[in-house]
């Protein structure tokens, strides 16, 4: 499974979006779609466990949590520094 596909998943869980997250496109905006800032805090902490990283100070902004792709990118950036630590 792709970063961006568990990423939609926990979307669908803890997203608590109004609206299918299966009809909003990978770079759609989730805030757009519903997305609110209580919610996108509980996303960022299931997808801290599902893949067992931490979020720097420096990510955690709207611009990360904005759609689907900015998050796995997100995480795709943090897990590869991880390993190159």
């Amino acid at each position: 499974m792709s970063t961006a596909e568990t990423v939609r998943e926990i979307v669908a869980k803890h997203g608590k979006l109004p609206v299918d997250v299966g009809s909003i496109a990978d770079d759609g905006d989730l805030y757009s779609a519903g997305l609110s800032s209580f919610a996108s805090v509980q996303l960022m902490l299931a997808i801290e466990e599902e893949f067992d990283i931490e979020f720097p100070e420096t990510m955690l902004n709207r611009g990360t949590f904005a759609s689907i792709s900015a998050i796995a990118k997100a995480v795709d950036t943090i897990c590869a520094e991880q390993q190159a630590a």
